[in-house]
């Protein structure tokens, strides 16, 4: 595991995306696994602005991200797909057609989950895995004590990540109480993979995580068995490691 320490968010930004602009330019037609949430947007806005500038071409690229609520479609503004295109799709030269999350408004989980399977394993798998870090150490909606041989299935969102979600929805009884989300032995089969970790009410999570024993408890701490990853972290966010 790398650990790459950044001066803030926006120099974590800076240098998460000069990791994902470095796998796109070796590999034209790369397929990058994607996240969403706070943390990643600066990336995002960071890729935008060197694609405008004609340093990034985004034509060949396949995206498959890590999870979608169930029930939302596309054009609700909660939406995965809907925060995707916002921050990232609209604004480069990527195929629409190229751009898969799980499909939200499919009511049968199982057959949501084989088709999000088959999506990933037939564009050949994920090059380069792009992933935040949740308090509890989640990495997609994979919350603690989730068996770690899971691929793509569908979750009961925890109390807590529903109270979290709240404030992007007019009521409780809005939020959605479940999601779809790749598992962790298909966030595993990544190549590579990417985690950005800002603030320094993270730290505590990044000591756990990555320095601590391996356990479902902590789902991110699984990653220590990888062999290709790299974290960029501001400095708040590496206070507790020393």
């Amino acid at each position: 595991m790398k650990i790459i320490k950044a001066r803030d968010y926006s120099d974590m930004s800076r240098k998460a995306a000069n990791i994902i602009s470095a796998q796109i330019i070796m590999k034209p037609n790369c397929v990058l696994g994607l996240a969403t949430g706070s943390t990643p947007i600066g990336t995002y806005a960071q890729l935008v602005e060197w694609y405008q500038k004609g340093d990034l071409d985004f034509s060949e690229v396949t995206t498959v991200n890590l999870d979608e609520y169930k029930g939302l479609d596309r054009e609700n503004e909660q939406s995965y797909y809907y925060f995707m295109n916002d921050k990232l799709f609209r604004r480069v030269n990527i195929s629409l057609e190229r751009t898969f999350l799980p499909d939200g408004m499919e009511p049968d989980s199982d057959k949501a989950c084989r088709d999000y399977n088959r999506v990933i394993a037939e564009a050949g798998g994920v090059d380069l895995q792009l992933l935040g870090l949740g308090h509890n150490g989640h990495i997609g909606f994979n919350e603690p004590g989730m068996a770690f041989e899971a691929e793509t299935h569908c979750v009961n969102l925890t109390e807590s990540t529903m109270k979290a979600n709240q404030r992007f929805f007019s009521s409780m009884e809005d939020v959605p109480r479940q999601a779809y989300t790749m598992g962790i032995k298909t966030i595993m089969q990544a190549k590579k993979i990417l985690v950005v970790v800002s603030g320094a009410d993270k730290a505590a999570i990044v000591k756990e995580a990555f320095f601590g024993p391996i356990t479902p408890q902590v789902q991110a701490s699984v990653l220590q068995l990888h062999n290709d990853v790299t974290v960029v972290a501001d400095e708040a966010a590496l206070s507790e490691i020393g």
